[in-house]
């Protein structure tokens, strides 16, 4: 049975056998749809709420 994904960072759907899960030492499960969410989260530590393309900014905003 196939869950529907959302991505971590940007909250888009993923489909199914694409995206990355990434598992965290303290056992968290990220998941991302692009490469640009996974750096954008992990190596750059951008907040989700301040980039502009994400869903959780639209919430905020409008």
């Amino acid at each position: 049975m196939l869950r529907a994904l959302n991505c971590t960072f940007c909250g888009r759907s993923i489909p199914s056998g694409t995206g990355v899960m990434y598992v965290k030492r303290d056992g968290n499960i990220l998941y991302f749809c692009s490469s640009k969410c996974r750096k954008s989260m992990l190596y750059l530590r951008r907040n989700p709420a301040k980039s502009k393309w994400t869903k959780s900014t639209r919430r905020t905003y409008k």
